[in-house]
């Protein structure tokens, strides 16, 4: 049978569910549902130690649970990471190898050069710098910078905003508010205002490793006693 020729339908929703993941006796999630939809940034906060980064990575694949349903569009996937161009993930720590220079490091993820330059023109001076010749700031910027503008039509971003430059922290948000346009972003970070105000959904993690969706944020953020 002859193939259409039609290009693949593009994958509208991501969604975490009955996740369950516990070590050294705690339960650190229990029955998380998180949905991410293309078009909207899903903001999620929780007190350190909460489990948040142990979430993205569940979902991502990267970190086993005990129980965990990740779906696409309502399609269950195992281990997203193997599946080319679905989802895009930041850690917390560096995972760009020292020894690549930035341009070698945007080829290889894919990323769109062209798009990140309308925001961050200072990135043409840096395309011929290994990584290990930058600061901590850049890394942390640049690594952000490639990982949303990636083919990827979900974005997981945890603590993107670390060590990066007020006037930086400006434009990745810039950056993500003219991304959703085209992709579904998760986002946590302990800069929450930040976040708060480019959110379109939010999620709370408690401390028993639960997740709320929040419909009113910053009263019950405050609630919650997540906010002070």
């Amino acid at each position: 049978m002859a193939l259409s020729g039609k290009p693949p339908t593009p994958v509208k929703r991501l969604e975490a569910d009955s996740i369950w993941l516990e070590y050294g006796g705690r339960n650190v999630l229990q029955n998380i549902y998180i949905k991410v939809e293309v078009g909207q940034i899903t903001g999620l906060f929780g007190r350190n130690g909460c489990g948040k980064s142990s979430l993205l990575q569940v979902i991502y694949g990267t970190r086993s649970a005990q129980n965990s349903s990740v779906r696409l569009d309502g399609h269950y996937v195992e281990r997203v990471y193997r599946h080319r161009h679905k989802l895009a993930y930041l850690p917390q720590h560096q995972f760009v190898p020292t020894q690549l220079r930035v341009a070698e490091a945007f080829d290889l993820y894919k990323s769109s050069l062209a798009y990140a330059h309308v925001l961050f023109p200072e990135l043409s001076d840096l395309l011929v710098y290994r990584f290990n010749q930058l600061s901590g700031g850049q890394q942390r910027l640049l690594e952000t910078i490639m990982v949303v503008t990636s083919p990827a039509p979900f974005v997981l971003l945890d603590e993107p905003f670390s060590n990066v430059m007020p006037l930086h922290v400006e434009s990745l948000s810039s950056l993500l508010i003219v991304s959703r346009a085209s992709k579904g972003i998760l986002l946590t970070d302990h800069y929450y205002h930040d976040v708060l105000a480019i959110s379109d959904t939010t999620y709370l993690l408690t401390n028993n490793g639960r997740s709320i969706l929040l419909r009113h944020p910053e009263q019950e953020l405050r609630d919650y006693g997540y906010l002070t």
